[in-house]
Formats: C-alpha cells, sequence, structure tokens
C-alpha cells in the first residue's frame, strides 16, 4: 500500500486498521510520509473512519466547515449512526453500516483533505511580477 505524501487513497488502498498493529503499522507510515493518516476499523458489526493530519491543521478553518458540514449530514441520515468526532486535526466517525461504505467515506475525505491542502496551498504562493 502507498502512502504518497499529497496522494490521496482510493477506497480499496484505506488501511484496515482493527488490530492494534496493523493501527501501529499504518499511523507510522503516514506519519514518517508526512501524510493524512486514514483508516477503518470494525467494531462489532459496524465500521468506523478515522483520519488524522498528524501535527498540522486540517485546513483553513472556511474550508474545514464544509469537511464539518458533510460529517454532520453522515450522521443526520445515519450512515454514520454511532455519531462523530470533528477537530481540526481528527475526524472520526462511527456505526456505519458496511466494509465498502466506510470505505468509501474514508476514500472520499481523505481525498477532499488533500484537495482542499493543494488549494490552499495554491493560493498561498505570492504571485510573481512578470
Amino acid at each position: 500500500m502507498s502512502m504518497t505524501p499529497g496522494m490521496p487513497l482510493s477506497a480499496t488502498l484505506i488501511p484496515d486498521c482493527t488490530s492494534e498493529e496493523a493501527h501501529r503499522a499504518a499511523y507510522k507510515k503516514a506519519k514518517a510520509d508526512s501524510s493524512v493518516f486514514v483508516c477503518i476499523t470494525r467494531q462489532g458489526t459496524h465500521w468506523s473512519v478515522v483520519l488524522d493530519v498528524i501535527r498540522r491543521p486540517l485546513v483553513t478553518d472556511e474550508a474545514a466547515q464544509v469537511l464539518r458540514s458533510a460529517v454532520e449530514e453522515l450522521v443526520a441520515t445515519g450512515a454514520a449512526a454511532g455519531g462523530a468526532n470533528f477537530s481540526t486535526e481528527y475526524i472520526s466517525m462511527h456505526q456505519i453500516a458496511s466494509e465498502g461504505r466506510a470505505r468509501e467515506i474514508a476514500a472520499a475525505f481523505h481525498g477532499a483533505i488533500y484537495g482542499l491542502q493543494q488549494l490552499q496551498a495554491a493560493v498561498s504562493v505570492p504571485q510573481q511580477s512578470a
């Protein structure tokens, strides 16, 4: 599995970190690569999604509001029936019905975070005069 910095993972590449060993290994790799950590975990008959930006803010406050709204919608519609936690560095969503749905949600948020971070970096670059 590749967690190249700046490259979001597809749903099939989101690691299953149900075991503590798998979680530790995936987190260590993301930290070493300066990547956004993302995983799914099985909890009984349901799944959870976890994203951690590891030592840096997620995105701007305005962009974070877009992510927060999406998390709130997933909770309100029952897709994340167990609720969610959201901060500028961490997102978790719980009691997702299936592994496939958890992977889909994890990949969408992982891609969104990378996209928003890239957009933020692009607009933060000072213009050079010709």
